[in-house]
């Protein structure tokens, strides 16, 4: 049993990822498009705006395992950012605060810094290529 969870273990992580990038492309797209359609959606400024983009591109490259160390990285760092800015100040315990999903993010990111795309990522068929 070991040696099949040991040898579907990089597709598994190719599947997490792969969720976590259309999810946050959705909400990139709620945030630019207002898509799904939000009520009381007003068009992104300032730092949503930068969120949006961040989240619809980002989530783009990660749904398809291109540069996904760096992006990680930088979507890492925009959900902490995202956690002490807009959820920090309503409490101390994420449950509380309603920021349990940016730290969920935020460690997933984190993650995938050191894990990379795993074996089903356009990472791994560019590495693959050039060996």
């Amino acid at each position: 049993m070991n040696s099949f969870l040991n040898d579907w273990s990089p597709r598994a992580l190719s599947v997490l990822r792969i969720i976590i990038g259309f999810l946050l492309l959705f909400h990139g797209t709620q945030k630019l498009f207002n898509y799904p359609p939000k009520e009381g959606f007003t068009a992104a400024a300032g730092l949503m705006l930068l969120a949006g983009i961040l989240e619809f591109g980002g989530g783009a490259l990660f749904l398809i395992g291109l540069l996904t160390r760096p992006v990680a990285f930088i979507l890492c760092g925009m959900m902490a950012v995202a956690y002490f800015m807009a959820h920090a100040s309503g409490g101390f315990l994420p449950l509380v605060n309603k920021g349990e999903l940016a730290v969920v993010y935020c460690f997933v990111f984190f993650y995938f810094m050191f894990s990379g795309g795993g074996a089903w990522s356009l990472d791994n068929l560019i590495g693959r290529n050039k060996r």
